[in-house]
């Protein structure tokens, strides 16, 4: 007969269980004469029974589920884990202590265990909160992994207080990443992954962090020593290491900015040093010293890129240091030169036939790309491209240059590196070059065709554009009636098809082939054009005085001296002097040796160079005047109303790209526009300017 019953409500029969619940909970606890009778037990499993069967929706087998496993899960934190969490964590970190020191333990234990930690924290998560991947990772936290934390600080910072006073830096920086390195490991043997930030953090925290700088700077192997040792391996450890921590890196760097500062400076003394022992020797010995000063600064510079590129991982902070030692390194002069001028005399050696460094193409094509780089680092840039273009004008106009590829590849990485308008007028130079050529053939056709016209000389000219090249000395020097026939007739010929151009001739910069006629032999002579001139004035005469040659070359007294002493006081003595001695005065007698003999058939009698540096110096200096009074009108034209400080600043700001400039200078050239009614002194506001339209 089937048993008829009224369903039972969910909180009247979990009021039951409760009480079973808390009963059997006495009972686990092991309470004396605590058991249940057989009509309870009976009457708790038919209640079950009756509310698991019952008809939806009074079906309550989920609801007593999910009620009494809250209970049991509960009993079991409150009287099992909660008991012995504190001994467990002891135990496993002990035992994780026992690995770090290369014993054996049971790996799998120790993951067993801590998968506790995380499988009884997903199990309290309520139903009402969404499961997460980490959804157990509280109870590991709060109860394992802040005590593991605090234990790997104790156990590293005991290991490093004694490494650090017994291993070099070295040995310390491999003994500290082989820790880091098994730390990680054992992350992926047996922690949970969440372990790994905090465990790291603490390990480099007391190997690294706390002790930076008595590792840095320990004695006999810190990382200067390293340094000068050249130990890359050793550096890219420290790199490595270093770079984990924050704040880490900027002192590694520092000390390399200064080892780099350092080792320049040396070289930097070495060249000065060498040269003022050589001050009285010839020329091209302090000048052959300047260039190997130059290749050991390139030399240095590609060691420490390799080092920032490899030991330091191409890392920003150590691209900076090496800029800023380079930078005090490449702006100090030496034996009176500026590094503008020696990376200028650099490329001229590279690029001249017959220079002192013997380069192949590609060898050469890699020296420009480190001069260039260097050339970054200079404050003077505007300096070096006056240098260069000087230089370049010699190179083009004598025909001394090997290579104009090479001369353009130069152009066109000074181009990408400063700007078109370091680079133009040299562009322009090099055009030149090409027209003169095309100007030459037509001459020499023209001079065939009309023979009467002929000078009985031979006559080269290269027509040049003034805005591009560098400005020479010259003079209206009254040339010899064989010369004067050779000019007035490259001007008809250039005449007739550039009517409306004019041509300055600068004589100072023309060669000529002369022979002499000596009685043991003839010999050809290869002079400028000032000493051919004066050379052919003895054709006329026996005898000269030294005003007479002045007075009918029409050229200055030290032009005359200097030209007069290349070819009585020199190597070749083509001119006696009464009386006989090494210097030029007014007073002197010159005539003709005819005596004069050498074993060469043709010779090249040297005019003594003048001094272009001072020159240089000084048309740089006018173009910064140029320069500066362009960027201030620039300044106050868009800003209308500026303070002194603020004006000055920007000035500074736009044209450091080109040079430095000078604060004096800018100053004066303030005052210099106030006068010109380009700007006016505020009366409004103090210390300000306002811009006149």
């Amino acid at each position: 007969m089937t048993r008829n019953r009224e369903p039972v409500p969910l909180e009247v029969g979990w009021k039951q269980m409760e009480a079973g619940t808390k009963k059997l909970e006495r009972i686990l606890d092991d309470e004396p004469g605590v058991a249940f009778k057989s009509d309870e037990y009976m009457k708790l499993y038919t209640t079950i029974y009756d509310m698991c069967t019952q008809k939806a929706p009074h079906d309550y087998t989920s609801e007593l589920y999910d009620r009494y496993k809250m209970v049991l899960d509960k009993y079991i934190t409150d009287t099992v884990y909660d008991e012995l969490k504190a001994t467990v964590t002891s135990i496993v970190i002990a035992m994780i202590d026992e690995d770090r020191e290369g014993q054996i333990i049971d790996r799998t234990l120790i993951k067993n265990v801590l998968d506790t930690y995380i499988e009884l924290g997903q199990d309290l998560t309520t139903e009402h909160q969404p499961t997460r991947p980490d959804s157990g990772s509280k109870l590991y936290s709060e109860d394992f992994q802040d005590a593991f934390r605090q234990g790997t600080v104790d156990y590293y910072s005991k290991k490093a207080q004694t490494w650090i006073v017994e291993d070099t830096c070295p040995e310390y920086m491999l003994k500290a990443e082989e820790c880091l390195q098994k730390e990680k490991e054992r992350v992926a043997h047996y922690l949970h992954s969440s372990t790994e930030p905090t465990l790291m953090e603490a390990a480099q925290g007391e190997l690294l962090a706390k002790l930076i700088d008595q590792i840095l700077k320990k004695e006999n192997s810190g990382c200067k020593v390293l340094l000068c040792d050249e130990k890359v391996e050793d550096l890219s450890r420290m790199f490595r290491l270093f770079s984990r921590i924050k704040d880490g890196l900027p002192p590694v760097s520092k000390i390399f900015q200064e080892h780099v500062n350092k080792v320049g400076m040396s070289l930097v003394k070495q060249a000065v040093d060498a040269a003022t022992s050589k001050k009285n020797e010839k020329k091209d010995v302090v000048s052959a010293l300047e260039l190997d000063y130059v290749r050991k600064i390139i030399d240095l510079h590609d060691k420490y890129m390799a080092y920032v590129l490899n030991c330091f991982q191409n890392h920003t902070l150590f691209h900076k240091a090496l800029k800023e030692a380079f930078e005090v390194v490449c702006n100090k002069d030496v034996a009176g030169c500026t590094s503008a001028e020696l990376f200028a005399s650099y490329c001229d050696n590279i690029l001249r036939k017959g220079g002192i460094e013997k380069l192949s193409d590609e060898a050469i094509e890699e020296n420009l790309d480190k001069v260039v780089k260097l050339l970054t680092y200079i404050s003077d840039k505007d300096l070096f491209i006056e240098f260069h273009r000087k230089k370049l004008g010699r190179r083009l106009l004598f025909d001394k240059s090997g290579n104009d590829e090479q001369e353009r590849s130069l152009l066109s990485k000074l181009k990408q590196h400063f700007g078109g308008q370091f680079t133009s007028k040299m562009e322009g130079m090099l055009n030149d070059i090409c027209a003169a050529k095309e100007n030459q053939a037509k001459y020499d056709e023209y001079i065939s065709t009309n023979p009467e016209l002929h000078p009985s000389v031979d006559l080269s000219v290269q027509v040049l554009t003034t805005g591009y090249w560098p400005t020479y000395k010259s003079s209206d020097i009254n040339l010899p009636s064989e010369m004067v026939k050779c000019v007035e007739g490259f001007k008809e010929f250039y005449q007739s098809f550039k009517k409306h151009r004019k041509l300055n001739w600068i004589f100072s910069l023309g060669s000529c082939h002369i022979v002499g006629k000596f009685d043991v032999k003839p010999i050809e002579l290869i002079l400028t054009t000032y000493q051919g001139a004066l050379l052919l004035l003895f054709n006329e005469a026996e005898k000269l005085s030294f005003s007479e040659i002045a007075t009918q070359l029409n050229l200055s007294e030290d032009d005359t001296a200097r030209v007069l002493h290349s070819l009585s006081c020199g190597k070749y003595k083509i001119l006696n002097k009464e009386p006989c001695s090494r210097t030029i005065s007014p007073n002197d007698i010159f005539e003709f040796n005819h005596k004069f003999t050498d074993k060469m058939r043709r010779i090249k009698v040297q005019l003594p160079p003048s001094d272009e540096k001072k020159k240089v110096i000084d048309d740089v200096n006018k173009d910064r005047r140029f320069a500066i009074d362009a960027s201030l009108v620039r300044i106050m034209k868009s800003r209308k109303i500026m303070t002194h400080q603020n004006l000055v600043a920007e000035c500074v700001e736009q044209l450091s790209r080109m040079f430095k400039p000078d604060i004096k200078m800018i100053k004066r050239r303030i005052e210099d526009l106030i006068t010109r009614e380009y700007l006016e002194r505020d009366v409004d506001a103090a210390n300000s300017y306002r811009y006149l339209a």
